[in-house]
């Protein structure tokens, strides 16, 4: 298989041997609509080998994942298997994990998978598991990350805990604002095999309330026309099987406090690499960056007037591999709270025709000075996401928001 390729799978039970020449770590996450876990019993690995319809088994050539595709809760639309080197701080750089997909009952080969051109990268999503349409298949992602499996559990809702010997855990990045609906149930991620004992999950009584259904079922595409998101809601940009790859601009607009005759906010864009650290900002004092692959169209001091108030166009085709994160945010600079702010919005429209893809209006307000208002992500296939975020903070100016611009990825 190549990155991002996918087939259906001709077996019920199924499993995925992740070998290399070093030892690793591997496990597994069930994940629900909304790309997270539901609990700390959706994460499968060395210290909590089975989980609803999947389990993990640990051989001298490598680990195992297997999945029992009649076994995986309803609510569960994907299961993705990662990996990554036992050894504290190494790296995948000369190492080529492999990972096979086999029958799990007669042993035959379905398909394998080795991601080409590893770094740097201390942890890498192998492959997933996934429904679609009532069939189960299995997609080549090779996907990696230079923090190591806290990047990985911080994507998918897992909370990294801290083992007893700091040294034995890889430092884990802050974890992300919890949205406003109930959050999915955090797991627990324990050091690798051979360090410190993992720290016990918390007890049943202090979990989570479940998360709220998904609107929809599942990820949305352009097909059908423009789209209209909630609040961490995800649409792909793909259209007509293909990913969009021409220029967007996101436009974004509000009107005047309500008893005021002005109010000046500010929208940008921070552009972010793979390891969530900032590539570059575009701002009204910077309105071109990444070779003129990012345009911002100046600031607008009032807000008055129709249409969208400013406006960044984002070259899509042209945005440099070493960026595979946009989240576009807006800030009160006047200090107004977004409370006194009326019917703000971003849309996404196709910059060559003016046509509407995506939009999402902001229902709800509160009274701080900055809000992150959706996010643009790169998947490894070469397709772009688009998700709405709505998430305020307090931050008047662009560089109040690059810390928790950062976490929202």
């Amino acid at each position: 298989m190549t990155p991002g390729s996918n087939l259906p799978l001709n077996a019920v039970r199924v499993a995925v041997d992740v070998t290399a020449p070093v030892r690793l770590d591997v496990s597994g996450l069930l994940l629900a609509a909304n790309g997270k876990v539901r609990s700390d019993d959706d994460f499968v690995f060395y210290n909590q080998p089975s989980g609803p319809g999947v389990t993990h088994s640990a051989a001298a050539g490598g680990d195992t994942i297997t999945v029992d595709t009649a076994a995986v809760p309803e609510g569960i639309e994907k299961i993705v298997v990662t990996a990554s080197p036992d050894a504290p701080g190494a790296t995948f750089a000369g190492t080529e994990p492999t990972g096979t997909v086999r029958n799990a009952d007669d042993g035959s080969v379905i398909a394998s998978f080795t991601p080409p051109q590893l770094g740097p990268e201390t942890a890498l999503v192998v492959v997933e598991i996934y429904r679609r349409g009532g069939v189960w298949k299995v997609r080549a992602v090779g996907q990696g990350y230079a923090n190591g499996l806290a990047g990985i559990a911080t994507d998918f809702g897992v909370s990294v805990a801290e083992p007893a010997a700091p040294a034995a855990a890889p430092q884990a990045p802050a974890a992300p604002p919890a949205p406003p609906a109930p959050p999915a149930p955090a797991g627990q991620w324990g050091p690798p095999a051979g360090t410190a004992a993992p720290v016990a999950p918390p007890p049943a009584a202090a979990a989570p309330a479940p998360a709220a259904p998904a609107p929809g079922s599942g990820k949305v595409n352009l097909d059908k026309g423009r789209v209209s998101l909630q609040k961490n809601q995800t649409v792909s940009l793909v259209k007509g099987g293909r990913p969009l790859l021409t220029s967007v601009t996101m436009g974004l607009g509000w009107e005047p406090a309500f008893r005021g005759k002005s109010i000046d906010l500010d929208a940008s864009v921070i552009a972010y690499g793979p390891d969530r650290k900032k590539v570059d900002n575009c701002f009204f004092g910077k309105l071109m960056i990444l070779g003129g692959a990012i345009q911002h169209s100046g600031d607008n001091l009032t807000g008055e007037g129709a249409g969208d108030d400013e406006a960044i166009t984002v070259h899509l085709g042209g945005v440099p591999q070493e960026v595979s994160g946009l989240v576009f945010v807006v800030n009160s600079f006047s200090g107004q709270k977004f409370s006194d702010v009326a019917k703000a919005y971003c849309r996404l429209v196709d910059a060559q025709s003016g046509e509407e893809l995506v939009r999402f209006d902001l229902t709800h307000a509160e009274p701080r000075t900055g809000v992150m208002m959706a996010k643009l992500i790169r998947q490894f296939s070469g397709e772009w996401e688009m998700t709405a975020l709505g998430e305020f903070v307090d931050a008047r100016t662009v560089r109040g928001m690059v810390k928790p611009a950062a976490q929202a990825l």
